[in-house]
């Protein structure tokens, strides 16, 4: 079991190399919109990117999950109405989701 510095290293290391992989930028404004805003649902998210970005509304729903996920950085709870699903970004990982956002490329 990893203790809690050596967790945040490794989601450190994920997401330096999420945003790595990230051509088009889409991956960086999607981590920048959850630490702006701090809870949304896929469809909001939606919104937000296709302003920007030529993207489908399951792609997002994708990258939403793989970050929550993979980095572990978002939690997800139900609505009120209790059919949508709202992901939050984890108050622990703002910084280091940042500081990953600031660096990276």
């Amino acid at each position: 079991m990893l203790s809690p510095s050596d967790l945040r290293k490794e989601i450190e290391n994920r997401l330096h190399k999420y945003l790595a992989r990230d051509k088009s930028g889409i991956r960086k404004e999607l981590l920048c919109l959850f630490v702006r805003a701090k809870s949304l649902t896929v469809a909001q998210v939606h919104e937000k990117l296709a302003e920007k970005f030529s993207v489908s509304y399951h792609s997002i729903a994708s990258m939403v999950g793989t970050i929550a996920s993979k980095l572990g950085v978002l939690f997800t709870r139900r609505s009120s109405d209790g059919v949508t699903g709202v992901y939050g970004v984890k108050e622990q990982y703002i910084d280091v989701i940042e500081q990953a956002i600031a660096t990276a490329v």
